[in-house]
């Protein structure tokens, strides 16, 4: 199912789509819908009262641009108080036993610092700290990711970009 998305990237379904995710066992995903003018979501709500299921709130769309909605969503991450201020640059340079490596890091920081992303490296830190501590397995790294030092030093992935002179700017672009 190829699933439609609103400008702020959030899911929009048809009725046919609710449907088929409900009868493919997928039931909890149908709470939040972007329906159609022309979806009956009424009709659909009468359906699934009958069954004693839970009924679809119809989206209203939210009248933000794209960098506001994405500042809400990212000043809610969702960890514990002690990682939303954690010192991540020091633990990150406490793993540098060179100046090309500080130097790298510094770059790197810097870069994120820019784009108002350091929350989002206190949480990957968070993720990888909770996976390891409940014997999650992810992944070696994937993608432009794998360029990044700075979430090697954090553990979401094992590709030293610097062994292997991955530019780092492929990530960040």
């Amino acid at each position: 199912m190829l699933i439609k998305t609103d400008v702020l990237g959030i899911p929009r379904f048809a009725n046919k789509d609710l449907v088929n995710m409900i009868y493919s066992g997928h039931v909890d995903k149908c709470h939040v819908v972007l329906c159609d003018p022309s979806d009956d979501i009424e009709k659909f709500n009468a359906a699934m009262r009958e069954q004693y299921l839970p009924e679809l709130t119809k989206y209203i769309p939210l009248d933000v641009d794209q960098k506001t909605f994405d500042g809400a969503l990212q000043s809610e991450w969702f960890m514990p108080d002690e990682y939303k201020t954690y010192p991540i640059y020091d633990f990150c340079l406490a793993q540098c036993d060179t100046i090309e490596k500080k130097k790298r890091l510094t770059q790197e920081f810097d870069a994120f610092d820019k784009r108002g992303m350091l929350p989002l490296l206190c949480y990957m830190k968070y993720l990888v700290d909770f996976m390891r501590e409940n014997n999650i397995v992810w992944g070696v790294g994937r993608g432009s990711s794998v360029a990044s030092y700075v979430l090697y030093l954090i553990g979401v992935h094992r590709i030293d970009s610097i062994q292997f002179d991955l530019d780092w700017r492929e990530f960040l672009r």
